[in-house]
């Protein structure tokens, strides 16, 4: 495992991090507690000391497991959470917000605490409440260590919101099929040339870049000397490949995604690629941005629908459908997992009512995009 220090956090952080909000889940949607605590203790056996957790993560049951899972080894992490701005109505609320999450992790500090994914309302929101002096205070107290922020929305409001202050780290979504997309590359540059330390989430896009190496690419692949038989170790190794980026945020699921993760992050470094394997991706770039269909990451922000849609698998099987172009089987698929008799309901199920939009980090035109999904694997039947 390869390390790197954020200049204003002064510690060596594993530049693979551990994202809390993809835990492995059972059958009902819950988080399966005995899978998960494997899997974060493996991931801190295999050298990752950075963990990050947040409010709504698994509909409000992250914070509180991850507080038990850490138990023995919170002093050698670094711990990150977020205080849910959507959620702030008054001042005091920031307060009682960060009190229950010590409460919920167990733990008398976090040593990141984040103003959870800014946009350019929710900033001046946040402004008005007077946040920045609540984060000043908490600091002061102990309560937290490094003041910091996740980011959606566009480069100019990115800015706007670097240069208000002297943050110690901010987190944007970066990966090889975003490099223009919010902050973007020139977000990432901006902030780093600031010493401010850049923890990158989403590498993947929601697990999209996982998928296996197109037919169509694999000579191309061959040639770059990519021999990996899934693209989620050029896709992690492509923004290690960026020299601002710190810390990489994988929400890994699996031991099996856990150790393909931990083994490209041995080879993660600033200039790790070859000028072959850029063009590869570069390649790969133009594949997935000639196909892919929605630009979901699953996050699952969207979620509860009122109708119960489920809508990240929804999109899920739209963008597999198109990406690989084998429509039946991700038809299939999609009837299966969404069969009356389950809890999740299909996207005709859909009634517009627009709940769904204001939450989507991505900016999606939620219920337009299920239509297409209907008209994809519904009509016919």
């Amino acid at each position: 495992m390869l390390y790197r220090t954020i200049p204003a956090v002064g510690k060596e952080l594993s530049i693979l991090g551990f994202g809390c909000m993809r835990l492995p889940v059972t059958a009902g949607g819950g988080i399966d507690e005995p899978a998960a605590e494997r899997l974060m203790r493996a991931a801190f056996d295999g050298g990752i000391n950075y963990f990050d957790t947040a409010w709504p993560y698994h509909e409000g049951k992250c914070e509180e497991f991850v507080g038990r899972a850490i138990k023995g080894y919170r002093d050698r992490i670094t711990l990150a959470t977020k205080l849910p701005v959507w959620l702030v109505h008054e001042p005091k609320d920031m307060d009682d917000f960060l009190e229950k999450q010590l409460g919920f992790l167990r733990t008398d500090h976090v040593d990141l605490y984040l103003l959870h994914s800014l946009s350019a309302a929710r900033w001046r929101k946040m402004t008005e409440m007077g946040a920045l002096e609540f984060m000043e205070r908490a600091k002061a107290s102990g309560k937290i260590r490094h003041i910091a922020f996740s980011f959606h929305d566009g480069l100019d409001t990115f800015r706007t919101i670097v240069d208000a202050y002297h943050w110690d780290m901010c987190q944007i979504q970066y990966n090889l099929l975003d490099r223009n997309f919010q902050a973007g590359a020139a977000g990432l540059e901006y902030a780093a040339a600031k010493g401010i330390g850049v923890v990158v989430m989403e590498p993947l896009k929601g697990g999209n870049i996982s998928l296996p190496v197109p037919e169509s690419l694999r000579d191309e692949a061959r040639e770059a000397g990519y021999a990996s038989p899934n693209l989620a170790d050029l896709g992690l190794r492509w923004v290690w490949d960026h020299p601002g980026v710190s810390v990489v945020l994988s929400g890994m699921t699996t031991p099996e995604q856990l150790s393909q993760n931990l083994a490209s992050a041995d080879r993660g470094r600033p200039g790790g690629l070859s000028d072959a394997q850029r063009r590869f991706a570069d390649r790969v770039w133009k594949f997935f941005s000639d196909r892919m269909r929605v630009p979901c990451t699953a996050c699952a922000y969207c979620k509860p629908c009122p109708q119960g849609v489920d809508i990240p698998q929804c999109f899920t099987n739209l963008n597999t459908a198109a990406i690989s172009g084998n429509w039946e089987l991700q038809g299939r698929n999609y009837r299966y997992v969404l069969a009356p008799d389950r809890d999740g309901k299909r996207a005709s199920a859909c009634v517009s009512c627009g709940a769904c939009v204001p939450k989507c980090p991505q900016g999606i035109p939620i219920p337009e995009k299920l239509r297409e999904v209907a008209e994809a694997f519904e009509l016919g039947e």
